[in-house]
């Protein structure tokens, strides 16, 4: 089942893991919305500026910052009420972790990549 995904720190280098989820989400046929606020595309996909910009349901964010910047977009991210957040790996924080489930959000720990691969997506 297609999902609408916000991509958090999404990157324009074709190396980053991020800039590979935008294209593997995509090519699995999910709506992808890439956020960055300093590159207007990656993989050819229009960038939102910040999560604020989100202008419709999202059903998984997955995470590709680190800890300390994701603090700053932490409250917006709640605000979004995605169904799940996807922690990849080096993104992972206990603290923000508990307050995404404490708001009635899905956590997990995983690299989307492999959940696209693998079928567990």
């Amino acid at each position: 089942m297609a999902e609408t995904v916000l991509v958090l720190g999404a990157s324009p280098k074709p190396e980053r893991y991020s800039f590979k989820a935008v294209q593997m989400l995509t090519e699995y046929g999910h709506k992808v919305l890439p956020v960055n606020p300093y590159h207007p595309t990656v993989s050819g996909v229009a960038c939102l500026a910040s999560i604020a910009d989100a202008s419709e349901k999202v059903d998984t964010a997955t995470i590709y910052v680190r800890p300390e910047l994701l603090k700053n977009d932490l409250d917006q991210l709640i605000s979004l009420a995605p169904r799940r957040v996807i922690f990849n790996p080096g993104t992972e924080s206990d603290e923000m972790a508990e307050r995404l489930e404490s708001a009635g959000i899905q956590v997990e720990e995983a690299c989307t990549l492999v959940l696209l691969r693998t079928g567990q997506y």
